[in-house]
């Protein structure tokens, strides 16, 4: 009798780990090509979003506010050479971190011993107080939205922020909600910026031809959009995701340069939609200026959307400055993920109570924080360019750019400005 035909070899299926929580397990799990891309993907805007939101807080508002009307169109150059410079240091913060597959402190150690922990200390002690601010923001928020007392407004988005780091599924949970949250703000500032009728072209037109450059406001920007923690909140959660090595590089260049890109939409939208009111005419109200544009802009509608854009604005940065802070504190490998919780929710409630007893950051406070934050960015950009120039080991055989860290050393000298601009004040305070 004739032997049946023997079935044809089934091609492997690949299998890559079960993340939970952001984090690899040892577990494996049937994937195709596919799946696995739009797991990538997914990962990737999250870190993108996360990146974004996290500089996108209260502070962000209150600076283009300010400058928008002191400056009016004028303020699109500012915002255009901010953009340029935040991409150059991005590109080269993402592209270290991510091939290296290690976080800042841990190069930090590796470049000098210690050194590491000094950069986590100095992220920390900003983190902490600028953390305040932003439950305090997220209170304000939910008076705008709902006339709810700030104090119980802020305690409430605290839980909901802890909520999102308990859930199975933290990481993804995540990732989630500061895209929605994200394209919320960007959508909801669109709308005012169209019904508050701005003079687009004559903003254009100082892109290229200002009428006035203001470095002050430049440097405040850049300070704004990725000091302290902020400039490694992507890079690090790209990291936990397991999207790291030089393979990945096209994935780690395309989104450190759409995280900035997103925070500068939503900073011209916001600037669109302030210069609109300022331009025609309006007096805004120095107590609440940009609560008092929106209003201007489209009436009570107007005054609940800026609640709205408030309340996502520092959500997202309790969630950024909160997982940011606690994994320069943690180890990648070593500490697990129940304990890398505890510490996220412990910080969030700590940050709470604080708010919750004083009102907000003490103003003297804040001058520290912003200190400490514009100390921490020429140090860890430092450190991250010297480990591109000099420790080749560090990085996979991964030969790295010479353009590029050739831009990066040119924009790292702008942050050893901004570190002399950040401790003046508390010299100042002192004196």
């Amino acid at each position: 009798m004739a032997k049946p035909p023997s079935k044809p070899p089934t091609k492997p299926t690949s299998q890559r780990p079960v993340r939970r929580s952001g984090r690899p397990t040892s577990e494996t799990t049937p994937v195709t090509s596919s799946a696995l891309k739009a797991s990538t993907r997914s990962t990737l805007i999250g870190a993108m979003f996360l990146m974004a939101t996290s500089a996108i807080g209260p502070g962000f508002i209150t600076q283009t506010t300010t400058f928008t009307v002191q400056l009016g169109a004028a303020f699109a150059f500012a915002i255009a050479a901010s953009i340029l410079v935040d991409i150059a240091l991005q590109l080269n913060v993402w592209r270290v971190i991510g091939v290296s597959g290690r976080r800042a402190q841990e190069l930090g150690n590796l470049v000098a011993p210690g050194l590491g922990w000094a950069m986590a200390a100095l992220l920390f002690v900003g983190g902490l107080v600028f953390n305040i601010g932003n439950v305090s923001g997220s209170g304000l928020g939910t008076d705008a939205m709902f006339g709810l007392d700030p104090k119980i407004g802020g305690a409430l988005s605290a839980l909901v922020a802890i909520g999102i780091f308990v859930s199975k599924q933290a990481g993804l949970a995540m990732d989630r909600i500061v895209f929605f949250l994200g394209a919320l703000m960007i959508l909801l500032t669109g709308y005012i910026a169209i019904t508050s009728g701005p003079p687009v072209g004559e903003a254009l037109k100082n892109v290229v031809l200002p009428e006035q450059v203001d470095l002050l406001a430049i440097t405040t920007l850049i300070g704004g959009t990725i000091g302290g923690y902020i400039v490694y909140a992507g890079a690090h959660r790209l990291l936990d995701s397991g999207i790291t090595g030089p393979e990945h590089i096209r994935d780690i260049t395309r989104g450190s340069v759409t995280g900035i890109l997103i925070t500068g939409v939503m900073r011209i939208v916001l600037f669109l939609a302030i210069l609109g009111v300022v331009a025609g005419g309006a007096k805004l109200d120095p107590a609440n200026p940009a609560a008092s544009a929106f209003e201007q802009a489209s009436g009570e509608v107007g005054l609940r959307v800026f609640g709205i854009v408030l309340w996502a604005a520092a959500i997202t940065s309790v969630i950024g400055a909160s997982y940011t802070t606690v994994s320069f504190i943690t180890s990648r490998t070593r500490t697990s993920d129940r304990t890398r919780t505890a510490l996220v929710v412990g910080f969030i409630l700590v940050t709470t109570v604080i708010y919750l007893s004083v009102g907000t950051a003490p103003t003297t406070l804040l001058v520290f924080a912003g200190a400490f934050n514009g100390l921490l960015l020429p140090v860890g950009i430092g450190v991250l360019l010297w480990v591109a120039w000099r420790r080749k080991d560090l990085l996979n055989g991964y030969r790295y750019p010479a353009w590029l860290l050739g831009i990066g050393a040119a924009a790292w000298l702008l942050t050893i400005y901004l570190a002399v601009r950040s401790v003046r004040p508390v010299i100042e305070l002192f004196s």
